[in-house]
């Protein structure tokens, strides 16, 4: 039996171990057939929700990523129905303006890319809206018969020549198109473009169609969208475009007012902070400078993460508030928000609303992402599917928010899992996630996934440490500067204080500890592995920096890295960027550390996973391993690779924090997909 066939064998046969589940809890294999639902959107009658269904890829199947189904959920009779299943993926999903039709964003086999379609709720198949050269990005309805889409330009002919007789070199940086808006009638097909020599990363259509707000940066790269969008005022029938708001560093979503007379959009407070968590409000027709425009969250211990309006002069926002998600509504003129969901009710980060009626994906700690929904006039809460029944009979182990005391005597919070079988008085291994940006946060909802471990090493008797350090969102905007200029300083020493404070609890054996995470997370882990490699019994580090020196001058977003995390380049103390690199202390390290990356990343680019790897294969005492996953980027995209990063990691964990003092090296594949 081949490899292969010995892989898929292995999985098909974990698919049924679940037998056994009420007495080991949650395995590995559990994770990749959990369903959770992703997109909502109310339909503009309020009788049906649409939704999206994220569903594992079959092992058998080529390896990829998980698939998204259609489904429609009608509110007056409870069913759930199946409206596009299978091997599909779904994005973008809206409706009509008239409701009649239910719309999103696919590809087919006999479309370029993704397309705009539409499904008629009386039955039919579904059929393009749009048939563009390329891919459509965003859309939005201007009236009926118009779609508003944004469209990266296509190749131009003289690149297709050069293309067409074996000239296959990039030129890089310089060849990459805009992306622009365009205007297309959805009866006649005809189509023109509204912008042109910019790229309209974001787009919002106010209510009578006739003005459309945008997000222009000046060059389609990743470090324009993040720092560089700019909000403009698009008048639909003259093409004039001009400046509404000279926002300062990132933005995030906008959306008009019903009556289109204001303009609600998230945004840094300033140019040097790195979450999109503040709310602003702007009068389209008589604009302010964006520094005296009110912040809604500013004295909030918050970050704001969506935003609609419930009528003309009221917001209703979402807001990340440590652990939890809370949803408020406030009007204009009000000093105070109302508080219309609780924080630690429901984690979601996205809702629609229409008149009254509030829905989105809700998780818990003790579920996957389902469809939620809430009557604000009655004050009412109900989670309406189930797609995951059989987590019934799977044991879970307890899981809780935590508050501990910072060096500095900040109170900082985060989420605990116990191991399965928690005995009180005994102490246990524990494993540390460090979540990446640093500008994110860990809720206590679902934390179960490929790279956050969750159930998966609570089930193997560990504890499961999720901390949410400064530098962070969902603590408002000191929280998240006390980063700024200072990596791994307080950001870093607050993850120490925790894991001293489970210690001190006697929960936690201080000599069987590891870390983890990805990105600023795999950062953190490889920080763990060397300067601090006395207290970390094992690593591992996912596409994370080993050297900022090189890092900084590699990374697809330079700017970015500059103006919200730094503020100084390396040639101005390229001293103080080595001081808080890993590779600096790679030769003292003694913890074991598994290195894994990416092979096209562009952002943390996979010569770092090999620098730190290289450092401490020459230099260091420590077991050492690196894995590249070809064809993937900033994190796995594809089923397969997925599945190894969990199940490697976790024997990696297993076998260093046994209490053994091991120095040999796990074997090279993980238990069933060897030969």
């Amino acid at each position: 039996m081949n490899k292969l066939l010995s892989l898929i064998f292995f999985l098909l046969v974990g698919c049924f171990s679940t037998i056994q589940a009420q007495q080991q809890g949650f395995q590995a294999m559990d994770v990749f057939r959990t369903k959770s639902v992703a997109e909502v959107a109310i339909s503009p009658d309020k009788k049906f929700i649409a939704y999206t269904l994220s569903v594992p890829r079959p092992f058998d199947q080529q390896p990829g990523s998980d698939y998204r189904e259609l489904f429609i959920y009608e509110l007056s009779t409870g069913k759930t129905l199946p409206f596009i299943k299978g091997n599909r993926n779904i994005f973008s999903i809206g409706w009509s303006p008239d409701g009649s039709k239910v719309t999103f964003r696919a590809s087919t086999a006999q479309s370029p890319g993704m397309q705009v379609y539409a499904m008629d709720m009386k039955g039919g198949e579904a059929y393009p809206l749009s048939k563009h050269a390329t891919s459509v990005l965003q859309y939005a309805f201007l009236d009926s018969n118009t779609l508003a889409f944004t469209a990266e330009e296509p190749e131009s002919e003289e690149r297709k020549a050069f293309r067409s007789k074996g000239f296959n070199l990039e030129v890089y940086e310089e060849e990459i198109n805009h992306i622009s808006l365009y205007k297309s009638d959805i009866t006649t097909g005809k189509t023109g473009r509204l912008t042109e020599g910019v790229t309209i990363f974001d787009f919002a259509v106010s209510p009578d169609g006739k003005k459309i707000a945008v997000g222009i940066a000046p060059k389609n790269l990743i470090d324009h969208e993040y720092m560089f969008k700019r909000i403009h005022l698009l008048d639909v029938a003259s093409a004039k475009i001009t400046l509404l708001v000279d926002n300062q560093g990132k933005l995030g979503k906008m959306v008009f007012s019903p009556d289109g007379k204001k303009l609600a959009f998230l945004s840094a407070s300033h140019v040097h902070e790195a979450v999109v968590g503040s709310l602003f409000v702007t009068d389209v027709n008589k604009p302010e400078p964006f520094e005296k425009l009110p912040n809604f969250i500013a004295k909030l211990d918050a970050s704001a993460i969506d935003v609609q309006w419930k009528d003309a002069n009221t917001l209703l926002f979402a807001t990340e508030e440590g652990v939890d998600i809370a949803l408020s509504e406030q009007k204009l003129t009000d000093k105070q928000r109302k508080v219309v969901l609780v924080p630690g009710k429901s984690v979601f980060y996205r809702f629609s609303y229409v008149q009254g009626i509030i829905a989105f994906a809700g998780n818990s700690p003790e579920h996957p992402a389902e469809l939620h929904v809430s009557d604000l006039r009655k004050r009412s809460y109900k989670k309406l599917t189930n797609h995951n029944s059989w987590l019934s009979g799977v044991k879970l182990a307890r899981q809780e928010k935590i508050v501990f005391k910072a060096r500095d005597g900040l109170d900082v919070d985060g989420v605990l899992l116990y191991p399965i079988n928690y005995i009180q008085g005994k102490r246990y291994p524990m494993i540390v996630y460090i979540h990446g940006g640093p500008e994110a946060a860990n809720q206590n909802g679902w934390v179960t996934h490929y790279s956050t471990w969750g159930q998966v090493a609570a089930a193997r008797d560990y504890f499961l440490f999720m901390p949410n350090y400064r530098a962070g969102s969902g603590r408002g905007v000191e929280f998240t500067m006390a980063g700024f200029g200072d990596q791994l300083g307080k950001e870093y020493n607050d993850v120490l204080d925790g894991i001293d404070y489970l210690v001190d609890q006697g929960l936690v054996d201080k000599s069987r500890i590891g870390i983890g995470g990805g990105s600023y997370g795999g950062y953190f882990a490889a920080w763990s592995a060397t300067k601090h490699t006395e207290r970390f019994a094992a690593a591992v580090v996912f596409v994370g920096i080993s050297n900022q020196l090189s890092k900084r001058n590699i990374t697809d977003i330079p700017q970015e890295d500059y103006l919200v995390h730094w503020g100084f380049w390396n040639h101005e103390d390229y001293e103080k960027v080595y001081d808080v690199s890993p590779v600096k202390y790679a030769h003292q390290s003694k913890t074991p550390t598994l290195i894994l990356h990416g092979k096209d990343d562009p952002r943390i680019p996979p010569s770092q996973g090999l620098e730190l790897y290289r450092a401490m294969k020459l230099h260091s005492e420590a077991p050492v391993r690196l894995v590249y996953y070809p064809g993937e980027g900033h994190g796995n995209r594809k089923n397969i690779n997925r599945l190894d990063y969990l199940t490697r990691t976790m024997d990696w964990f297993d076998h260093y924090l046994s209490g053994e003092k091991k120095t040999d090296l796990p074997e090279k594949y993980h238990e069933g997909i060897s030969e």
